[in-house]
């Protein structure tokens, strides 16, 4: 069983408002919309490039001594606060536009997001290779060459109560 961390990258789909912050973030700021972020943006995280993750994945599916085990599949190193993610995306994007809208935490998320590698590492070898900037304007520049698109709302909520961030029921991206 692998556990992946915050995995980008082209063809992910950056029209889902709920998942992926750092395509979100892109979709946003290529339409000049306002970026949103939950919290004080100072939560990190581990950002996963779909190049670094897929070839442990085949090798994981092949691999009938890893049946019943868990593995993290992200960097060991390099965790990134959701600020920095959108400075680098900013930089990225060349917006111009207004600063961020900050808006109260989401229910119950997690501060910071760590992940550690290496029990896949010494058993198959993965290393996370993609410097963030790098994979970063290769995700901007697939969206740019696709075009932006409108948040998709149909995407199901898995959990919709009083404590479902407003942007995401009021459909406000």
């Amino acid at each position: 069983h692998a556990v992946p961390h915050n995995i980008y990258g082209p063809r992910q789909n950056y029209a889902d408002p709920y998942r992926n912050v750092a395509a979100i973030f892109a979709n946003q700021l290529l339409q000049n919309k306002r970026p949103t972020v939950y919290g004080d943006g100072e939560q990190t995280r581990c950002f996963s490039w779909i190049g670094d993750v897929v070839p442990v994945f085949v090798k994981l599916l092949e691999a009938d001594v890893a049946h019943g085990e868990v593995f993290n599949v992200g960097p060991d190193a390099g965790e990134v606060t959701i600020n920095n993610l959108l400075m680098e995306l900013i930089e990225l994007t060349g917006y111009a536009g207004p600063p961020p809208r900050y808006l109260p935490a989401r229910p119950c998320e997690v501060k910071h997001a760590t992940c550690s590698a290496a029990k896949i590492r010494r058993r198959f070898g993965y290393e996370a290779v993609m410097p963030l900037r790098d994979g970063l304007a290769q995700l901007v520049e697939y969206i740019r060459e696709q075009g932006p698109k409108p948040f998709d709302y149909r995407l199901p909520l898995e959990i919709v109560n009083d404590k479902t961030p407003k942007p995401w029921t009021e459909r406000d991206f």
